[in-house]
């Protein structure tokens, strides 16, 4: 089972989830005109690095906990794949949006 990005990094791309990714399986992108971040499932190693590393809480443990979000990061992962990395926001940044 993969980790798996839910909506409220929509819009937030915090991104320092990347840095601690031992896989570097975590890709940024574009979704419905808000930036978003995506796990690609079929490279998730379920370490758990990335978990404690967002500071809006946007990563869940499981497929389980959130399948629409499962299904939309399969999706996308191999849009988002190639684009080039962002830069991490500080965890200290106020989140642009309330979830």
């Amino acid at each position: 089972m993969a980790y798996v990005i839910d909506d409220k990094c929509l819009g937030e791309q915090y991104a320092a989830c990347v840095d601690v990714c031992p896989v570097n399986c975590i890709y940024p992108g574009d979704y419905k005109g808000e930036a978003f971040m995506v796990i690609d499932p079929e490279i998730c190693i379920d370490c758990g690095a990335c978990l404690p590393e967002c500071p809006v809480e946007a990563i869940v443990a499981s497929e389980d906990e959130s399948p629409e979000w499962a299904k939309i990061n399969e999706e996308l992962s191999p849009e988002f794949k190639d684009n080039p990395p962002v830069e991490p926001r500080p965890a200290n940044d106020p989140p642009r949006k309330q979830h």
